[in-house]
């Protein structure tokens, strides 16, 4: 039979005045880890003594005990009870509970020392984050538990936070299948239900990501940061009954997140009609208020011109007050890296109320303004974006021009009509040179009277400049600065004037027209680079149209080139769309087909690539239009057939997610938008030296006064 181990006796403890014990050599702590002595002496100093030390009695060079104790496990508390006896927070022979072991126990004091350290388990972040949850349900405000272990009251909120998620995730991630940062991700939402749904669809994914678990969770809600949030207000929002926007603790989250989209979609119509309503009560006929305004809204618009009025003496004075109070902030916070957020929404505030003082008021002829409209919409900042002063096609006044050649129509077919005999001949009006010429009208007493000197026939007027037309297109044909020039001119009225009636070119620029648009075409890096353009060019260019053809001949060669390009960029058409099976249509398919093809020639010539300009499949624009084969086919040709095969259980929508996500950098573009194979294009040739693409003429040394001189001619 075994013989039973021997049960084993406890040390005893007692209290021993904190002057009777000093700190033993053998403890093996020698470097500072974790909270410092100072912090323990003030947990000590809250809490009191939470464990005793270990101590053992000190022998002298006989053997004998000298009444004093040595600390080998223990010595960060003892050192912490120095520190408040030197603060005299405590006295020096106060007593402290200690549990003493022999001087000659056969376990080494250091041992003790060792396994009191090593033996120690950490308390777990989960235990860590419901102790504090049950401080704070226990009435402790966050700030208190902050204070009271020496952490940052956000520390606390996010442990808080992570306390909230559902406890069946707690118990997933406390049994080590689910890491602290998915944890984290959870928080965004406080639904436990719709937490725990999700983790249980991630069985089947392969994306576990924290950022996927985030995107899912926030997929119904609306971001702060988004423009019909800032246009509104989060006042306003809370204000009529929306929940706090929920926040993500552990990432940047540009304010997180507001959950009842359909209120705010209502507060902002209501506020975008009341701000239309202000808008159109200046005098306006009506105004177009949308939340995103589309790319080319303005189209076959007429603008009206404006009348600048400087800043007041009251709006100077007051940019004065901005200019100081911006100084004043720039110089308390210049060089430090925590400025608060509302210091720069101060400044930024600033300096868009400096921008719209100096720029003054603009007015408008009463009688244009009475015909004109506004364009109103929202800009991603949530301010709102108001362009004043356009007027449409339907409501141009009636060209008085057109009745007066009317009415001289009539008189001409009057006078050649079957007038009686002794009716006096009325001279017909036609224009030649751009001035009237009086066409005479052939009458039996005419024919009586030879020596009169009679007006033209109009048919041999019509004979006679249809003669000088063809020398004149031959003439063109033979001066290509003249024929750019005057190509250019057309192109420009058409462009910036919506006019053509200046020239006599039978050309002018048709710009294409887009029914269908992806989201957010309008503020696309090409579309802003195509209106930056031309309001530069807008800008250089005279008021009056009437002006257009001088201003032109004052522009160098790069100049005009620059300036042809960029009228000819909007008749470029590379759109395709659909077309009648039937035909009757305003385009064939044909056609359709044609114009694609050889956009696709232009674009080899200039070296386009869509990808290059930074579009990216996304759910918006793509992978959440299409079937489930078809983001598929985009994976798998994207990035490798394997990635395909790692996401087709998914479900559509979890899908076109993912399928974003494997896209982001691989340059992939869909059928519509890739270059097809193509024969090599002619290279276009450079004229000019520096490799600048200009017309030839503009490169060419020719005579220049020769040039001055078809100039002058072109504008006689």
């Amino acid at each position: 039979m075994a013989k039973a181990a021997p049960k084993i006796v406890l040390s005893p403890s007692r209290d021993i005045p904190f002057d009777k014990l000093i700190l033993s050599q053998s403890n093996v702590r020698r470097v500072k880890n974790g909270v410092t002595i100072e912090n323990l002496a003030d947990s000590i100093a809250r809490r009191t003594l939470l464990s005793g030390l270990s101590v053992r009695p000190q022998l002298d060079a006989d053997g004998n005990e000298t009444g004093m104790f040595e600390v080998p496990a223990g010595g960060r508390r003892y050192s912490a009870l120095a520190i408040l006896v030197k603060r005299k927070r405590m006295d020096k022979d106060a007593l402290v509970p200690c549990v003493v072991k022999a001087a000659n126990d056969p376990v080494l004091a250091e041992e003790d020392s060792l396994a009191e350290n090593t033996e120690r388990e950490p308390l777990h972040p989960l235990d860590e984050f419901r102790g504090m949850k049950v401080l704070h349900d226990k009435g402790e405000r966050e700030q208190a538990i902050a204070a009271h272990f020496r952490v940052t009251p956000a520390v606390v909120s996010q442990r808080l936070k992570l306390a909230s998620v559902s406890p069946k995730l707690h118990e997933v991630y406390a049994a080590g299948d689910m890491t602290l940062d998915q944890l984290m991700a959870f928080t965004v939402s406080e639904d436990h239900k719709r937490q725990e749904q999700l983790w249980k669809q991630l069985d089947h994914s392969v994306n576990k990501s924290p950022g996927f678990i985030r995107d899912r969770l926030t997929e119904d809600m609306v971001p702060v940061s988004d423009r019909r949030v800032r246009f509104v207000g989060l006042d306003a929002y809370t204000a009529a009954g929306g929940i706090t926007p929920t926040r993500d603790l552990f990432e940047p989250d540009d304010g997180g997140w507001v959950s009842d989209p359909a209120l705010l979609d209502r507060l902002v119509a209501e506020k975008l009609d009341a701000e239309a309503e202000t808008i159109k009560a200046e005098g306006w006929k009506w105004v177009e208020a949308l939340i995103d305004l589309p790319y080319g809204y303005d189209e076959d618009c007429r603008e009206i011109d404006a009348i600048r009025e400087p800043p007041t003496e009251a709006d100077e004075a007051r940019i004065a007050e901005l200019h100081a109070e911006a100084d004043a902030l720039e110089d308390q916070w210049s060089g430090k890296s925590d400025v608060p957020s509302e210091v720069e929404a101060r400044l930024n505030a600033i300096d868009v109320e400096m921008g719209v003082l100096s720029r003054g008021r603009f007015t408008y002829d009463s009688g244009e303004q009475a015909r004109a409209g506004v364009f109103v919409g929202i800009e991603q900042d949530g301010s709102l974006y108001i362009d004043r002063g356009w007027v449409l096609p339907e409501d141009e006044p009636e060209d008085e021009t057109d009745d007066a050649t009317g009415e001289e129509a009539d008189a001409v077919s009057q006078a050649s009509g079957d007038e009686p005999a002794e009716a006096e001949a009325q001279p017909a009006v036609a224009s030649v040179d751009g001035e009237s010429v009086s066409v005479a009208v052939a009458t039996d007493s005419d024919e009586d009277d030879d020596e009169i000197i009679k007006p033209l026939p109009d048919r041999l007027v019509a004979e006679l400049t249809a003669s000088r037309t063809v020398a004149l297109q031959d003439a063109f044909a033979q001066n290509p600065a003249v024929a750019f020039a005057a190509v250019l001119h057309a192109m420009v009225l058409t462009t910036f004037y919506q006019v053509r009636t200046e020239s006599c070119l039978e050309l002018s620029v048709g710009r294409v027209y887009f029914p269908f648009q992806a989201p957010g075409l309008r503020e696309s890096p090409a579309a802003k680079a195509m209106d930056e353009r031309h309001a530069a060019w807008k800008a250089r260019l005279p008021k009056s149209d009437k002006d257009a053809w001088d201003a032109i001949q004052q522009l160098d060669g790069a100049d005009q080139a620059a300036l042809f390009a960029h009228c000819a960029a909007y008749s470029v058409n590379a759109l395709w769309e659909p077309v009648p099976k039937h035909g009757g249509g305003r385009v064939s398919a044909h056609g359709v087909a044609r114009r694609i093809e050889h956009a696709n020639v232009l674009a080899r010539a200039i070296g386009f690539d869509m990808a290059a300009t930074g579009w990216r499949p996304t759910v918006e624009n793509y992978l959440g239009r299409v079937t489930k084969p078809r983001i598929l086919e985009a994976v798998s040709e994207g990035t490798e057939p394997q990635k395909a095969g790692l996401i087709d259980h998914l479900k559509k929508g979890d899908m076109a997610r993912e399928a974003e996500r494997l896209l982001a950098d691989a340059g992939w573009l869909p059928e519509p938008l890739r270059m097809p194979d193509l024969e090599p294009v002619l290279p276009i040739a450079d004229a000019s030296a520096d490799g600048e693409a200009l017309p030839a003429f503009l490169g060419e040394d020719g005579e220049e006064d020769e040039q001055d001189s078809a100039y002058a001619i072109a504008a006689e």
